[in-house]
């Protein structure tokens, strides 16, 4: 296979990107990933304590990051 096959085959595959970002609901936010890994994957929950259990399930064999509360997409402070 020659460098622009593979260039061609790379750019196909990846998509149209999205035009704005994603908005996230009301709601409790954990991110989990592998461990070593930067990027992860968000886990909204509807109440404090179901946060704290999720993360604490998660814990055991990835990396979590607690996120916080979030509010109209954007995180709340008490």
């Amino acid at each position: 296979m020659s460098f622009k096959k593979f260039i061609l085959l790379l750019m196909k595959s990846r998509g149209r990107p999205r035009e704005r970002t994603v908005q996230l609901k009301n709601g409790f936010y954990i991110e989990v990933c592998n461990r070593g890994v930067k990027k992860g994957m968000k886990i909204r929950s509807e109440s404090q304590e179901t946060m704290q259990h999720t993360a604490s399930q998660y814990a055991q064999y990835k990396e979590v990051i607690i996120l916080g509360e979030f509010k109209n997409g954007k995180p709340f402070l008490n």
